[in-house]
């Protein structure tokens, strides 16, 4: 009996998994992946140590047009199936506050077990080979790649997206399915440092706080260490607010701002930071001004409010008005930032947009093009941090894998 035919188009961490599911269901698969090497992006995913999933999954940690759409999926490719991919290839998983880790802490042993079973269940990969074209041509499916048309039964397109393009991600999956009449949701960065316009940031770089971060029409709010940079903010809670502010500046056009409100003592109450304030007037009134206000706050904080309430630091602090020593202990709780935009794709960590998912069936199949699939970031689907964007391409790529192999 033939084999089925299949070629996937990137070999990332969505094109890995579909390659191998659709090896695993007996296809005969080839793996196409434009850089010298598969898997190069995966090696950089959780500062090394390569976050693999996270207990606590659901389709609210997820963006995109159909919540429905993607509940479905992971419904049918959850935590403990990850779990079990990566033990049945040999690769020990331990689990971290919720989140998913290999054992040996290491994101190159992850790309070592899946590279090991490309290779034990007879994948072809061909490396340095970028898809310039797919096209469908009576039931089955033309790939041109330099100077070569390969022919496919079926094509699962896992392409990457445009976010760290370094790795390889240079957003050619979208022409690709835009060629073949999909519709592509405008893409920008998301898990992305912000950039603001207070150039006195510069003073503080490098500062890094708890705090509670809130854009002040309501679009987001997180809490996380904060970290202050000489352009803007960046830390975790900031990535995962990204994809919304950038939403939010698009959709309010050029030159927009969204104005951040940051409480950098979030455990105080209203009435406990008062009684603070009140209690610090009383007893340390023989200080100046730096003294007085030291202690509550990282010191380039600190003076930086002083400065921004117009305090000079050996002012005695008895001198100060009192409106001004307010206005320090206001900024503590309600420091104003204003964000311009973001850094680019070459700093995020994934992309927000891609592939409309209203075109892709529940199986990862094209609703236009009979046979092809998508797995990975080039769908419309992206996710906060804490190990579920790479989930997706684990589920996604399974998913597609699996259809493709089964269809007759």
């Amino acid at each position: 009996m033939r084999r089925m035919q299949i070629g996937v188009i990137g070999g990332g961490a969505a094109g890995m998994t579909a390659a191998i599911t659709a090896a695993r269901e007996g296809a005969a698969v080839t793996l196409l992946e434009g850089g010298e090497r598969v898997g190069r992006k995966l090696l950089s995913t959780g500062n090394g140590k390569c976050n693999l999933g996270n207990l606590d999954l659901s389709a609210d940690a997820y963006y995109g047009a159909d919540r429905d759409w993607i509940s479905d999926c992971l419904s049918r490719f959850d935590s403990e199936e990850t779990i079990r991919f990566f033990r049945g290839m040999g690769l020990l998983v331990k689990e971290r506050n919720g989140y998913l880790y290999p054992m040996a802490e290491q994101a190159s042993a992850v790309l070592d077990v899946l590279r090991s079973e490309l290779r034990s269940l007879g994948v072809e990969t061909v490396t340095e080979c970028r898809a310039d074209a797919v096209s469908r041509e009576k039931g089955s499916f033309a790939v041109s790649a330099g100077n070569r048309i390969y022919r496919f039964d079926r094509v699962i397109l896992a392409c990457g997206s445009k976010a760290a393009p370094k790795t390889g991600s240079d957003g050619s999956g979208y022409r690709l399915a835009g060629d073949l009449g999909h519709a592509i949701v405008p893409v920008m960065p998301a898990l992305v440092q912000l950039r603001c316009r207070e150039s006195w940031l510069k003073e503080v770089a490098g500062v890094r706080a708890e705090a509670v971060i809130r854009e002040t029409s309501g679009a987001a709010e997180e809490r996380g260490e904060l970290q202050l940079t000489d352009y803007g903010i960046s830390g975790i809670p900031v990535f995962q607010m990204s994809r919304r502010i950038n939403a939010l500046l698009r959709e309010r056009g050029n030159g927009s701002e969204a104005e951040l409100a940051v409480n950098l003592l979030p455990d105080y109450s209203e009435e406990d930071f008062a009684g603070l304030c009140a209690g610090r007037k009383l007893l340390q009134t023989d200080r100046t001004a730096e003294e007085f206000f030291t202690g509550i706050l990282n010191k380039k904080l600190m003076l930086l409010f002083m400065k921004l309430a117009g305090i000079r630091r050996d002012m005695p602090i008895s001198r100060v008005e009192s409106a001004k020593t307010d206005r320090v202990f206001g900024l503590c709780r309600d420091w104003r930032l204003h964000v311009t935009g973001s850094n680019s794709f070459d700093n995020a960590q994934v992309c927000a947009g891609g592939v409309n998912t209203a075109q892709v069936g529940r199986n990862m199949e094209s609703l236009l093009v009979p046979g092809l699939f998508f797995a990975g970031e080039i769908l419309d689907v992206d996710g906060r941090c804490g190990g579920y964007n790479l989930h997706w391409a684990w589920c996604s790529g399974h998913l597609a894998g699996k259809a493709a192999a089964q269809q007759t």
